[in-house]
């Protein structure tokens, strides 16, 4: 790396950016700071991906998992489209290392431009490389922090990266193939979690490659903040919305901000890959909080704290809830069969024969039937035999993710059109939150599927009718 005082590769322009005091790299981590053996991890947070779960099999302990090393095991109750496999998974827990492995900054050099790749050929040691011009550069060494821990986000498949995310396309499922041209960032971003109480957990742009590095090049957006220091965003851009009264039954969706590769919080670009920034907001952080959405513009994460999820309903409770649903018997107004919401543990593969189907723009529920088909205004338009409102008619599933729930509420309401079903404040949180899309859309869409949420209000009460004895 650039050594301070190398006359070929350094200059005079050299800035220590320790704190007074400060020594160099640490590679051990504190005394007594590291789990025991046998002793569980602790969890700093959950990170969800939205519309890509898919409904599957109650979770196992053996299913659960934690990242407490280079690779990601994560705890699941939905499913890829294409499966689960390896560090690419719809849900990650992130906990304690053995080891810390958090870096921080710890030097700037200002260096000529084609000794860039000379100067970065250690790849022991992290580092920022921003290129103001063809014959300026400067370069952020940064040094091991023994009090944080590292977590990589990204579309690599390379060993840096913990969590391997793909695009999600609207409607559910992941865009996967070699047509699919995704616009996530190889090293899209990265979370620093301290290791001691209360575990806070920040975000930043960007993560390191292969070789320990970030490259800012010249045409992305950087910029010399007035301390001296250097800053700059990532192509696309990593986006985060913090909700408002936290992720509970009153919460609010926030305002849309970007982070920085440093992890200052910005105003958004005219578009997303636009070269002038936005102003900064001093009065807010990089901090997560729980229920923040974090958009890698091709796919939205949602971050669950330990404490939130405490309030969050158990895979338990949802079970319960379809069970008592089945249990009050609802019956089809028309052809008065009995209706029962599927196990999760079938799977979905096609919808049962007393599969509950609804109708999105009134609510009524019934079983499947074969008329009232108006296909002068589209394929899945139906007319509703009890109120004559017509529209689409699709089956109804429970969503199964319960970590994108904000309260154990009753299943009442259904998103539109796609028919997931969950509690009413669940609902009309997550009909109100818009979510990135392309270069400068907003979009509210169903968090278990990712389908575009249509209709006045998003989603619909739903309204069964019980037995007739």
């Amino acid at each position: 790396m650039v050594l301070e005082g190398n006359p070929e590769v350094g200059s005079p322009r050299t800035s220590d950016l320790r704190h007074p005091g400060t020594q160099g790299s640490c590679v051990l981590s504190s005394p007594g700071e590291d789990a025991q053996p046998g002793e569980e991890p602790i969890k700093y947070g959950e990170l969800i991906v939205l519309g890509c779960c898919e409904e599957g099999g109650e979770e196992t302990e053996a299913q659960r998992g934690e990242v407490t090393g280079p690779r990601a095991h994560s705890c699941y109750n939905g499913c890829l489209a294409s499966g689960d496999k390896g560090r690419r998974r719809s849900r990650l827990a992130l906990s304690r290392r053995p080891h810390a492995n958090g870096v921080k900054p710890d030097v700037m050099h200002h260096i000529s431009t084609p000794l860039v790749s000379k100067a970065l050929s250690n790849r022991g040691q992290h580092s920022i490389s921003y290129t103001l011009s063809r014959s300026h550069s400067v370069i952020v060494e940064y040094t091991h922090d023994s009090d944080t821990d590292m977590f990589q986000i990204g579309r690599s498949t390379e060993n840096m990266i913990d969590f391997v995310v793909t695009d999600t396309s609207p409607g559910g499922g992941a865009a996967e193939g070699p047509s699919a041209q995704s616009t996530i960032s190889r090293y899209a971003c990265r979370i620093l979690c301290d290791r001691r109480p209360p575990y806070t957990a920040r975000i930043y742009a960007a993560g390191f490659d292969a070789s320990s590095n970030i490259f800012l090049g010249e045409r992305a957006a950087k910029w010399r903040t007035p301390d001296g220091l250097m800053d700059g965003l990532t192509t696309n851009g990593v986006l985060v919305m913090h909700p408002a009264g936290g992720f509970s039954e009153d919460s609010a969706p926030g305002v849309w901000r970007e982070i920085s590769v440093c992890g200052n919080v910005y105003t958004l670009r005219d578009s997303r890959s636009a070269q002038q920034r936005g102003k900064l907001v001093e009065n807010e952080s990089n901090v997560l909080q729980d229920g923040s959405l974090i958009d890698l513009c091709g796919a939205t994460l949602l971050w669950r704290t330990p404490a939130g999820l405490l309030r969050a309903p158990t895979l338990k409770q949802l079970e319960a809830q379809r069970q008592e649903a089945n249990a009050a018997r609802p019956q089809c107004p028309v052809g008065l069969s009995t209706l029962a919401f599927p196990s999760p543990a079938r799977g979905r593969t096609a919808p049962d024969k007393q599969q509950p189907w609804v109708y999105v723009r009134c609510g009524h529920v019934h079983g499947y039937h074969g008329w009232g088909c108006r296909r002068e205004r589209g394929p899945q338009e139906r007319e509703c035999p009890l109120c004559r409102l017509v529209g689409p008619y699709v089956p109804l599933w429970l969503g199964q993710e319960a970590g994108l729930c904000l309260d154990p509420g009753p299943p009442s309401h259904a998103f539109a059109p796609c028919g997931h079903v969950c509690s009413e404040k669940t609902a009309r949180y997550w009909a109100q939150t818009p979510l990135p899309h392309g270069t400068h859309a907003f979009h509210a869409a169903c968090p278990f599927c990712g389908a575009w949420l249509t209709g006045e209000h998003g989603c619909v009460r739903l309204i069964f009718q019980g037995p007739l004895d």
